[in-house]
């Protein structure tokens, strides 16, 4: 996409300057370089919806735990498929409307969907619980916080690492969607790739993606172990929310949409004005207008994911190619609000987000989609679970990482 009245200036920071700024970055969140191997596992399937089946899955992340994970597969797959990996944002999982949709609505388009819960988070907590916040509270001894962020960010890069590995997917047509907390650790992904993770072809951010400079908005977030250390820790960057904007322009297009009324996002300064400038400096650092990041505004709109509406549909269209979807079948296809389908099906939202200025008002594309138990929902057995639960969780992962913190220069 290109931008009216867009100047482009010489390239003003070289490939391997921004490939330097790349691994400092990956070695300052404590990101694995090189990654794990994927080693996923399957703990078998079930239907889910007409035409869709769940797979009940884990695969590796750092110090050899594990991330339980829900992967929505169409039944009949017609040749190589696309897929997309979703990032869910604060209090949120597998469990959660969002994902559930939008694992169902993208897999009935013929797409394979992995949706997989943060770390402290249903099976990621000691109590398998929902939006208990585990990884917010401080952990004593930890020095570096923004390991916890850079775990986020590795499991979000391990996902698009199982999708790649599946035979049924084509490793060329992978999209990566993110909201709110969950906009920042998948841009950040993006950014930060290497080649041992598949191209993302397509990321839509919603309730975030204003990725600013020090001191901004990410810098003084009071989430300090997912969101304030982690960019912090990115400050030696000397336009980091431009520069991780140049890394990700190599690979694909970004799609932001955010709604006026977002608190996370909520200074005019942030509004148009902000991604517009965002988008200059963006191309002057890479020598084009390749690939910069293309921004929505929804009015009397908060905070909410947009990537299951009619806009984001064909955006992800056009870049995956939906074997069941074509561009004028999604603009047939009716809607309804998402307030009226977690009323009908029961599946979890959080609480406060039923409104219609937030989740609850969200015009998702309509299929008459069915909902999912917890029970279905849940990836490893329990009695797996049970045997050695530090494999899956927080408190499981934190002795590795004071241990790492230790020898960290």
């Amino acid at each position: 996409m290109l931008f009216a009245g867009l100047t482009v200036q010489a390239q003003t920071v070289s490939r391997a300057q921004l490939e330097q700024w790349r691994e400092q970055a990956v070695h300052a969140l404590s990101i694995d370089s090189p990654l794990p191997p994927v080693a996923a596992h399957s703990f078998g399937s079930q239907p889910a919806a007409p035409g869709v089946h769940i797979e009940h899955v884990t695969f590796a992340t750092q110090f050899g735990r594990r991330v339980p994970a829900i992967v929505y597969v169409p039944d009949h797959p017609r040749g190589h498929l696309p897929a997309i990996v979703v990032v869910n944002g604060h209090g949120g999982d597998k469990s959660s409307w969002y994902a559930v949709y939008t694992g169902l609505l993208y897999a009935s388009a013929g797409a394979v969907v992995v949706t997989y819960d943060p770390i402290g988070e249903f099976e990621r907590s000691t109590s398998r619980g929902s939006e208990v916040g585990e990884h917010d509270k401080p952990i004593p001894g930890l020095m570096h916080p923004e390991r916890v962020g850079g775990l986020m960010i590795e499991d979000a890069l391990q996902a698009l690492r199982y999708a790649a590995s599946r035979p049924d997917v084509d490793r060329n047509r992978i999209a990566m969607v993110g909201y709110s907390m969950g906009s920042f650790h998948a841009g950040l992904a993006a950014a930060l790739a290497s080649r041992q993770v598949p191209r993302i072809r397509a990321l839509v951010l919603s309730g975030g993606g204003n990725l600013d400079g020090n001191g901004g908005t990410w810098d003084t977030s009071a989430a300090i172990n997912c969101q304030g250390a982690p960019y912090r820790a990115l400050s030696f960057m000397p336009d980091k929310g431009a520069d991780l904007y140049a890394l990700r322009s190599e690979a694909g297009p970004t799609l932001v949409m955010n709604g006026y009324l977002d608190h996370v996002v909520s200074n005019e300064h942030e509004f148009e004005p902000f991604f517009e400038d965002l988008r200059h400096r963006v191309a002057a650092i890479t020598g084009s207008t390749r690939n910069l990041p293309q921004s929505v505004w929804l009015p009397n709109v908060g905070h909410r994911p947009s990537f299951m509406t009619r806009p984001a549909a064909i955006f992800l269209e056009y870049q995956l190619h939906f074997p069941n979807w074509t561009p004028e079948q999604i603009e047939q296809l009716p809607t309804i609000k998402a307030a009226d389908w977690v009323k009908r099906t029961g599946v979890r939202i959080s609480k406060g987000y039923i409104v219609d200025v937030k989740e609850g008002g969200i015009p998702i594309l309509d299929l008459n989609l069915p909902g999912l138990t917890r029970d279905q929902l849940t990836a490893v057995p329990r009695a797996e679970w049970d045997r050695d639960p530090g494999t899956y969780t927080l408190a499981g992962w934190i002795p590795f990482a004071l241990k790492a913190d230790e020898t960290k220069k």
